[in-house]
């Protein structure tokens, strides 16, 4: 498959008093998995960083900002952002998972929506941000189900079903996901690394920081590119795994919180 080219990226400066980043993705937050909801509400909180950066599924599902204005899991969720936002930028990226998260809960959390992808100016460098999800090439599969759900008339169409609609909805797909790839027993897909290049030229920055693979590691991509793989998070598995990139003018550095 073709390598797409690289949307018009956003851009964001960092504040020249920001010492110390974070970067955290595909936390998978669900109501059966308590452990990880409790590691990263601790983080969240704790956190010295000036800001945080999530970049992408925060949520194993989001089915529309109105299953936060309920009591639940997703309000329970909205207020730890909220929370954070109140003492530092918090910044949200959608992922394969949760790109139906809209205004209506970056506004009531006080979070900011990040388009995918974004250029940070930070440290003296410029930082390709992404969830990484588009850069999947080889997955023809789900680059076809990412171009329909990612269109607006789908997601209008989707939002204007009942709430229990969604979830109901959502917890079929989830189980077709899993059941596929149980079958399958197949990795998620690895982004392509000459597309990876592209973008990085596209957007005049050596390095990108991503999720969605669910394995963390550093690549060299060839002359002065590389990019940083960020770790998923699972608060129950054993051991436990729950890792923040920060991100300052020293370098990158990998904090395991679990």
């Amino acid at each position: 498959m073709p390598a797409s080219p690289l949307p018009a990226p956003q851009e964001l400066q960092a504040p020249g008093s920001w010492r110390e980043v974070d970067f955290i993705s595909d936390l998978h937050l669900q109501v059966a998995e308590s452990a990880t909801f409790e590691v990263w509400r601790r983080y969240m909180a704790a956190t010295p960083a000036d800001a945080v950066f999530v970049l992408g599924d925060l949520f194993e599902a989001w089915v529309g900002d109105d299953a936060a204005a309920q009591p639940g899991f997703a309000a329970d969720c909205a207020a730890v952002l909220q929370a954070t936002a109140r003492r530092l930028p918090v910044f949200f990226m959608h992922g394969n998972r949760d790109f139906l998260v809209g205004d209506g809960l970056m506004q009531s959390a006080g979070a900011t929506l990040l388009a995918d992808p974004t250029v940070l100016g930070f440290a003296g460098a410029r930082w390709l941000l992404t969830h990484g999800d588009a850069l999947c090439l080889s997955d023809t599969g789900y680059q076809q189900f990412r171009a329909q759900v990612r269109d607006p008339r789908w997601q209008r169409e989707f939002l204007a079903r009942p709430l229990g609609e969604r979830l109901q909805l959502a917890r079929g797909l989830r189980e077709q996901s899993e059941t596929a790839q149980r079958a399958a027993d197949a990795p998620y897909a690895e982004v392509d690394a000459a597309a990876a290049v592209e973008w990085l030229r596209a957007a005049d920055a050596p390095v990108m920081i991503h999720g969605h693979t669910h394995r963390p590691a550093d690549h060299e991509l060839g002359g002065p590119y590389r990019r940083i793989v960020l770790s998923d998070w699972d608060g129950a598995a054993r051991p436990p795994r729950a890792e923040v990139l920060r991100l300052s003018a020293a370098g990158a550095r990998r904090l395991p919180l679990a």
